[in-house]
C-alpha cells in the first residue's frame, strides 16, 4: 500500500503522524511510505532520519495526499486540506467530528473511509489510541494551569505547592479517566490539594485506592461543583463522552462564583469542551479571561511537547497502521472489532451513531 504522513499545518501543530521508525516498519513490509519534507522537523526528525528508514521525501502536501492510498496524520483536517482527500483515501487521526460539522460534511463529501483514532475501543472499553494524547494533556494540564495562576499572567498568583506556613493551592478535576488520573497524579506530585469528581463509583474507588491521602474524591452532581468552585484556583475539565460532544459541566452562571484569577483548563475542547464559555484556542494565543477567570481552551494540547507525544502516539498506532496496510481496511475492520470501533465515516455514510447524535441527524438517512 502506498501510505502518506503529510505535515500537521495546524496552528502551531508540531507533531507527525510517524516517526521513522514507524516508517521502518512499514517500509520492512514491502509498503511505499510517502512523507512530505519537513514534516518531522517539529518533532526532531529529519528529511534524511526518513530517508533512511526507507521513506520517500515529497515536496508539496498535495504530492503526498495524490501519490497515496492512505493519509497517517495527527490532527484532523482543516478546511485548505478538504479538497486534497478523495473517494480512494483512507484517513487515519485524530477527527473529534462531534465538534466540528464543516468537517463532518467534508468528510461525507469527499467520499472517504475515516477512521478516527479517538474511538478504536478495545474489548474492556478502554481507548488505546487516544490514551498516550490523553496521558500528555493531562499532565500538561497541571503544568499550564500551574503556570496561568501566575499574577502577571492575570491568575490568581497561587503557588500550587504552597511554601512552609502557608496551604498549597487547591485543584478541582472533573472526570477520573486518564486525564482526569494524570492531572490528580502530577497536581499532587506538586503538593497541592486535589478534588476528583466523577460520576463512576468504580473509579473513584481506584482513585481512592491509588492516590495520596491530600487526592480526594467526590461524587459529580451539579450541586457539588457548585460547592467546590468557590475555593479551587485551579479546575481542570476532562470528561469525554466516545465519539460525542462533552457535557456543559460548568456552565456561564458558575463562573461568577469563583474567586478573580481562578484558572479552567478545558481539556474536553476538542470535544466540544464541558465549560459553557470554552472556545478552542491555540498555543500561539491560549487563553482568554471571562468574568475575571483565566480559560486555557488549546485544542491540541500535546502539540507543545511533539517529540513525546509523536513517539508515544507511534507506539500505538503503528500496529493499527501495519494491519490497514496488510490487509486494507475493510479485511482489517472485519478482523479486528477494536480497529472496527474507530470507523466514524465510509463512503459518504456516518456509520459511528454517536457522531449523527451531536448534530441531531437521523444515521438511517445517510
Amino acid at each position: 500500500m502506498k501510505i502518506g504522513i503529510p505535515k500537521e499545518i495546524k496552528n502551531n501543530e508540531n507533531r507527525v503522524g510517524m516517526t521513522p521508525a514507524g516508517v521502518f516498519e512499514l517500509t520492512k513490509h514491502k509498503h511505499t511510505v510517502y512523507v512530505q519534507k519537513e514534516a518531522g522537523l517539529g518533532s526532531g526528525f529529519s528529511d534524511l532520519d526518513y530517508i533512511n528508514a526507507g521513506g520517500i521525501i515529497l515536496d508539496t502536501i498535495v504530492d503526498v495526499y495524490s501519490s497515496s492510498d492512505m493519509i497517517v496524520k495527527v490532527k484532523e483536517p482543516i478546511e485548505e486540506e478538504y479538497p486534497l482527500i478523495q473517494a480512494h483515501h483512507v484517513v487515519f487521526t485524530y477527527f473529534h467530528f462531534a465538534s466540528s460539522e464543516p468537517l463532518t460534511r467534508a468528510m461525507l463529501n469527499s467520499q472517504a473511509v475515516c477512521i478516527a483514532y479517538e474511538t478504536v475501543e478495545d474489548k474492556d472499553g478502554s481507548l488505546p489510541l487516544l490514551t498516550p494524547m490523553s496521558e500528555v494533556a493531562g499532565r500538561m494540564a497541571v503544568q499550564q494551569g500551574a503556570k496561568y495562576l501566575e499574577k502577571p499572567i492575570k491568575g490568581r498568583g497561587v503557588l500550587l505547592g504552597g511554601v512552609p506556613g502557608v496551604p498549597p493551592g487547591r485543584v478541582l478535576v472533573l472526570g477520573a479517566g486518564v486525564v482526569g488520573i494524570q492531572a490528580a497524579k502530577m497536581a499532587a506530585g506538586l503538593g497541592a490539594h486535589v478534588t476528583i469528581m466523577d460520576i463512576n463509583m468504580k473509579q473513584l474507588r481506584y482513585v481512592n485506592d491509588v492516590m495520596p491521602s491530600h487526592v480526594v474524591t467526590e461524587f459529580s452532581s451539579e450541586y457539588n461543583i457548585r460547592k467546590r468552585i468557590k475555593d479551587h484556583d485551579l479546575i481542570i475539565g476532562g470528561v469525554l463522552v466516545r465519539g460525542g460532544i462533552a457535557p456543559k459541566l460548568i456552565t456561564r452562571d458558575m463562573l461568577k462564583e469563583m474567586r478573580p484569577g481562578t484558572v479552567l483548563v478545558d481539556v474536553a475542547v476538542d470535544q466540544g469542551g464541558c465549560i459553557e464559555t470554552s472556545k478552542p484556542t491555540t498555543h500561539e494565543d491560549p487563553t482568554f479571561i471571562i468574568d475575571d477567570v483565566v480559560h486555557y481552551c488549546v485544542a491540541n494540547m500535546p502539540g507543545a511537547v511533539p517529540y513525546t507525544s509523536t513517539l508515544a502516539l507511534t507506539n500505538v498506532t503503528l500496529p493499527y497502521v501495519l494491519r490497514l496496510a496488510n490487509k486494507g481496511w475493510e479485511n482489517a475492520c472485519k478482523q479486528d472489532k477494536t480497529l472496527a470501533k474507530g470507523l466514524n465515516i465510509v463512503n459518504g455514510r456516518i456509520v459511528y451513531e454517536e457522531i449523527a447524535d451531536a448534530f441531531n441527524w437521523s444515521i438511517d438517512a445517510m
